[in-house]
């Protein structure tokens, strides 16, 4: 399988709506490129753009989703739109990925689980999903797969992944706007949940700087082992790479370090309830 990852610069002075339409204008051009398609976190209005959060919120259905509908059925992938700002029917916001089929279908809808800024930014506008969430791929060759979605911080939180491979999951895909002073995280981090749970990653982050906050770019895709398979720079690109579906169920049986795993411990006496 090839994958593509678009690592989408976030510019203040393009409109959103300027910039759904040039996303979609590059997911067209991986038409008979790639397989599955990825875009970043947030990249409508930029993952540190915190005061513009309400006024760029949408439904589930609304103009990106719009927008990615066509361009997935266009270019024949299945798309990984990244996320945006989703406003609900009760008008809580979340940070809310969309997962369309080859022919434009919503399959699936992920709201991050993990939200970043502590006691501010995206912590305070935003309320947390509580689902794990994997999709099942059928590819045009008839291979099948399984992708587990996380988004951004979650990639700190290995509990989330292994929840994810616990149920199904071969291939983690983590869209991200990640700040450009933590770099070494996010790729340290990027290597660490592939070889835990021996499983891809593709990890698509933005380029560009939101509100100030210059992004990492450096999108990585690692395979189950931990090799690093294709890495981008700095700024805007389109990272492909080939993926050998087998390999996950290969490194798996020859080095079958999940089957050792130890689940509910006791915990030290000072610490039971």
């Amino acid at each position: 399988m090839r994958a593509s990852l678009i690592q989408i610069a976030v510019d203040p002075y393009e409109s959103v709506d300027a910039r759904r339409q040039r996303a979609a204008a590059l997911v067209r051009r991986q038409r008979g490129v790639a397989e599955l398609v990825v875009l970043p976190e947030l990249w409508p209005v930029g993952a540190f753009a915190y005061e513009s959060f309400a006024a760029e919120a949408e439904a589930v259905d609304g103009p990106t989703f719009e927008a990615m509908s066509k361009a997935a059925s266009d270019a024949g992938v299945w798309l990984h739109a990244g996320s945006f700002v989703e406003r609900d029917a009760e008008g809580a916001l979340y940070n809310t990925s969309l997962v369309l089929s080859p022919v434009g279908e919503l399959v699936r809808t992920y709201r991050k689980i993990h939200r970043f800024g502590f006691d501010k930014g995206e912590a305070t506008l935003m309320s947390a999903g509580e689902d794990l969430v994997t999709v099942p791929l059928t590819l045009a060759g008839g291979e099948t797969t399984t992708l587990g979605l996380a988004t951004c911080y979650d990639l700190r939180f290995p509990e989330l992944f292994r929840g994810l491979v616990d149920a199904g999951a071969h291939l983690l895909v983590v869209p991200a706007g990640w700040p450009a002073r933590r770099r070494a995280h996010w790729t340290l981090l990027a290597q660490a949940r592939a070889v835990e749970n021996q499983s891809y990653v593709l990890a698509c982050a933005t380029a560009g700087t939101h509100a100030g906050v210059e992004q990492s770019g450096h999108s990585i895709v690692v395979d189950p082992w931990g090799e690093v398979l294709a890495e981008a720079g700095p700024d805007e690109e389109i990272l492909t790479a080939d993926l050998d579906l087998t390999r996950v169920t290969t490194t798996r049986a020859q080095f079958p370090a999940l089957k050792d795993r130890r689940l509910g411990l006791t915990p030290p006496p000072h610490l039971r309830a």
